[in-house]
């Protein structure tokens, strides 16, 4: 079982894309920050290869900034950080990626990492996104053993002062074998509004956006074995205390 929320104060979550936490997480972020725990995204590319439209390719990395930051906002999460340097299609596990997600998880110092499923979902091939697939990697690799390791990448103690972390709890998106449900119905109109936030990836869809995201959660939640007009996300969660 997770943690209670109450014994939680911060939270970190790591994805690949702008977009990628607000389809996965936003109702349960919107349950945390209620709760008064202070939620940090980090986010490994920019984007930079997304969109539906002729927008100039060098001009999409700052449109998806602040759209990610918009739907930030939208949960209540105020902290929101890129890594630069790594491309949209092109994200690879390297112990630059890895080493840079631990530098993260230190400065936050959180109870609980939420990260990509590094396990592919064939049921749901594209949850399992190549970049998700290597985020979450990086981001396990990161969480154990990299961030608690005082040894282990010895430039983050020694040149910038970040001491070693032990993250209790991890919480696995689009894994194959989900083992815990949140109940997002009371926010699931702040999902929505993150969502569309990220105009550039959502506004062609209009209403089906809505009507999507109803019936994939609405499924989630019936999957967890709950009624008819309740919505839910799904996480695998690893208890590393």
């Amino acid at each position: 079982m997770p943690m209670p929320d109450e014994e939680v104060s911060r939270a970190l979550v790591v994805a690949a894309h702008p977009d990628d936490i607000d389809f996965g997480s936003a109702g349960t972020v919107a349950t945390w920050t209620d709760a008064g725990i202070e939620v940090t995204y980090l986010v490994c590319t920019f984007g930079d290869a997304g969109g539906f439209d002729d927008t100039p390719r060098e001009e999409v990395p700052a449109i998806r900034e602040a759209e990610q930051r918009a739907a930030g906002e939208a949960v209540g999460v105020k902290d929101v950080r890129f890594l630069s340097g790594y491309a949209d299609g092109y994200l690879e596990v390297g112990h630059d990626l890895v080493r840079d997600i631990a530098r993260v998880i230190r400065q936050v110092r959180p109870q609980r990492v939420v990260a990509q499923s590094p396990e592919r979902w064939w049921d749901r091939l594209p949850a399992s996104h190549h970049d998700h697939l290597a985020c979450g990697e990086a981001t396990v690799r990161a969480v154990y053993p990299a961030a608690r390791n005082p040894f282990a990448y010895p430039e983050l103690a020694h040149e910038e002062g970040l001491d070693a972390w032990t993250v209790p709890e991890l919480w696995l998106v689009a894994h194959p074998t989900p083992d815990h449900y949140v109940d997002v119905t009371d926010v699931l109109d702040r999902k929505l509004a993150a969502l569309r936030a990220h105009a550039s990836q959502t506004a062609h869809l209009g209403d089906e956006l809505d009507r999507f995201v109803r019936q994939a959660w609405g499924e989630t939640a019936r999957a967890a074995g709950w009624g008819e007009g309740r919505y839910a996300e799904a996480y695998k969660v690893v208890s590393l205390g």
